[in-house]
């Protein structure tokens, strides 16, 4: 079994940061009690960067408002009702939530009521390695056995897996992110049977919570390996109403860990770009995505596109530097990239060493993406009356221009109007 070092003086050297000092300090009171809790600490202790840092009290949220106003700082009541209050301190946000007590749960809602157990507090959370905590002291309070599986890279439901999934189903996913993130070996048997077994509790979940969770799975490091088990487990025809081709995520991923390196950027959004390379054949999957994943006109924009590429690319045996920028005129550079890293490797169509090289300087910026030189108003300019005679021409000028290769100059612009306007 894989076993990870952790870092256990971390936690208090979180406690040390200004912003979170203050909020503490703040917060202190006696016969009360907060502690930094969940994801901040899970983070720290793996030595990762901490994004968010979150807060568990004893205080109820107007005690919070009324304590944060006492030392000066602002207080913005962002979840009340569930008892959360967001404090702003040195430039940071700190989400203060009082403790919680689940009373009834229907799998997408939960009703609870304030409490002042840290241990039950913990027990309504959805994993081990998401319920440690750290008091002011800097102890850290550890009981559900959150320590022992982050360091083993084991992602385990709290209790019973099928009682907390039926709290809440959007837990299947989030097993499956959390594995692809932090996970180590193979996922958990007991939660991967009971996620499974409850897989039609999917059905009553969201669009919108299902494409948050989803994108972030796409992104986390062991995002092939985990929707390789949901495809297998027949979870992933559920959320996305399609098959998924793992090789080329796979790909897509790879290419990506390679230009992040340094070599230069990737055009387009991890996740998107994921997204498209798993489950878009044609144009059809992009609208399907965009209703069951409820995506915004750029994202679909960027699937429809990267489709009209793969059928284009299912055409041509062979792709040379003519063709990146033909391509990339018609179809805009995100998608053309998109569509090279997901067919890499695959029989049709082989790619000369000059097209790699040019989609290289593409991306890191050495080589602009070719544009069609002419407009309407170059057209008028040389005496072709303005109308429809003007369309007709430009479209013709584009047609010769992308067969040439899109040749970019003043020499090869001159000549291009020459031509539209003979």
């Amino acid at each position: 079994m894989s076993e990870r070092v952790l870092d256990p003086e971390a936690p208090r050297r979180l406690l040390a940061q200004s912003g979170v000092a203050r909020v503490m300090a703040a917060l202190a009171m006696a016969g009360e009690e907060t502690r930094l809790v969940g994801g901040c600490v899970r983070d720290a202790l793996l030595g990762r960067a901490v994004n968010d840092i979150d807060l568990a009290t004893t205080l109820r949220p107007d005690r919070v408002i009324a304590r944060a106003k006492a030392a000066g700082l602002r207080s913005i009541p962002t979840g009340i009702e569930h008892g959360t209050v967001t404090l702003l301190a040195d430039g940071h946000a700190f989400e203060v939530t009082t403790l919680r007590e689940d009373i009834e749960t229907d799998g997408r809602h939960a009703v609870v009521r304030f409490g002042r157990s840290f241990e039950r507090d913990a027990q309504r959370r959805d994993f081990t390695i998401n319920a440690l905590a750290v008091a002011v002291d800097g102890t850290l309070h550890d009981t559900t056995g959150g320590m022992a599986d982050l360091a083993t890279g084991r992602v385990r439901f709290i209790g019973e897996a099928g009682t907390r999934i039926r709290e809440d189903a959007l837990r299947i996913l989030r097993f499956f992110r959390f594995h692809a993130r932090y996970g180590l070996d193979a996922p958990d048997p007991a939660g991967l049977r009971a996620c499974i077994a409850a897989r039609d509790a999917l059905d009553g979940l969201s669009r919108e919570r299902i494409r948050d969770e989803f994108l972030k799975l796409l992104a986390a490091p062991g995002a092939v390996a985990a929707i390789g088990i949901l495809s297998d487990g027949g979870l992933l025809t559920r959320l996305i109403g399609g098959l998924g081709d793992v090789g080329r995520l796979q790909r897509v991923l790879q290419a990506g860990a390679m230009f992040n390196a340094g070599e230069s950027p990737r055009p387009y959004a991890q996740e998107i770009g994921c997204l498209a390379a798993l489950t878009v054949f044609s144009i059809d999957d992009a609208e399907r995505l965009r209703v069951r994943l409820r995506l915004a006109r750029a994202e679909c924009a960027l699937l429809v596109a990267y489709a009209r590429v793969l059928a284009a690319l299912q055409a041509m045996p062979q792709i040379d530097a003519d063709d990146v920028r033909r391509l990339t005129a018609i179809h805009g550079f995100p998608a053309v990239g998109l569509g090279l890293d997901a067919v890499r490797g695959e029989p049709r169509p082989s790619v000369t060493d000059d097209a790699r090289s040019l989609l290289i300087e593409i991306r890191n910026g050495s080589v602009s993406m070719p544009r069609f030189p002419l407009t309407g108003a170059d057209l008028v300019a040389r005496g072709v009356l303005p109308g429809p005679e003007v369309g007709r021409r430009l479209a013709l000028a584009k047609s010769l221009w992308l067969k040439l290769g899109c040749p970019e100059g003043e020499a090869a612009r001159t000549d291009l109007l020459d031509r539209a306007t003979a």
